[in-house]
């Protein structure tokens, strides 16, 4: 791991991963970015910088909880641009760290070289995801063993009658196994004051957001897969019209995690993207 200080002070770890040109990697959560693994072998075509957001993984826990917040954390990446060198770096970004993603594209447009959005969240433009929409998508899964009993959980979630998230993490995988239900463990967050955080008021601004990256001028990926409740492909090509230069891809039989679920098309879609 390698570490830089955040303009706050704060030290902030990343891995490195592969050789070539880097891509910094944002996670979701906010989580240990160390679930992103190699992003399905990705590291054989750019080299990989994974940062762990400040509280989790191996960064520092900062002086100030309201850091957390989406909208300050951009400071954090911009520095680790700084660190790196380049006047412009690729960005990619999974689920809730697409969110950062896109405050920081918005404040350093010319900063950014390409923008991959990896099953993002899209709270920072203000795109609903409503339930008969994620419902949709969970019943694409009725003919797998383990349905009736997930499929309960989610509906009770839905209805604010449970709260048995374990019992819906099937839905999170497109190819579900141990491997994989092991994988989306351990990409969950554990620091709970930097997920209260990171949302928090003013954290996001859609309506200015939205203006930014209508001018957005560098080309972006954003990539859904098909069975993701997290970030369903309808909301995923909500967030693609809000870009003037952008591909959308779904990528099929994928949840939430598409590295993990056909890591070939995942990194064929990718690394043709980012190169």
């Amino acid at each position: 791991m390698t570490s830089f200080a955040a303009p706050d002070g704060t030290r902030l770890a990343y891995r490195e991963v592969g050789d070539g040109e880097p891509v910094i990697c944002l996670p979701g959560g906010p989580a240990d970015s160390r679930y992103l693994g190699d992003l399905g072998g990705l590291s054989a075509h750019r080299r990989l910088i994974l940062l762990d957001p400040r509280g989790t993984g191996l960064s520092a826990l900062p002086a100030d909880a309201a850091s957390y917040r989406c909208d300050r954390q951009v400071a954090d990446v911009e520095a680790l641009r700084e660190h790196l060198g380049p006047a412009r770096a690729d960005v990619l970004a999974h689920s809730g760290g697409a969110n950062l993603a896109m405050r920081y594209a918005a404040r350093h447009p010319l900063r950014v070289g390409r923008l991959a959005l990896i099953a993002p969240g899209v709270r920072a433009v203000g795109v609903r995801i409503d339930g008969p929409t994620r419902r949709a998508r969970a019943l694409r899964r009725k003919g797998e063993p383990w349905f009736p009993a997930a499929f309960a959980a989610l509906e009770a979630i839905a209805e604010g009658t449970g709260s048995d998230w374990e019992a819906i993490a099937p839905f999170f995988c497109g190819r579900l196994d141990a491997e994989a239900l092991l994988h989306h463990a351990a990409g969950q967050p554990v620091n709970g004051e930097a997920v209260a955080h990171f949302a928090a008021e003013g954290a996001f601004d859609p309506e200015a957001t939205r203006a930014a990256l209508a001018a957005f001028g560098s080309p972006v990926l954003l990539l859904a897969g098909e069975y993701d409740l997290n970030s369903p492909p309808e909301a995923v090509a909500e967030c693609a019209g809000l870009f003037p230069h952008a591909t959308l891809v779904e990528q099929p039989g994928a949840g939430h995690y598409p590295w993990m679920d056909d890591p070939g098309r995942f990194v064929a879609t990718a690394s043709a993207f980012l190169e």
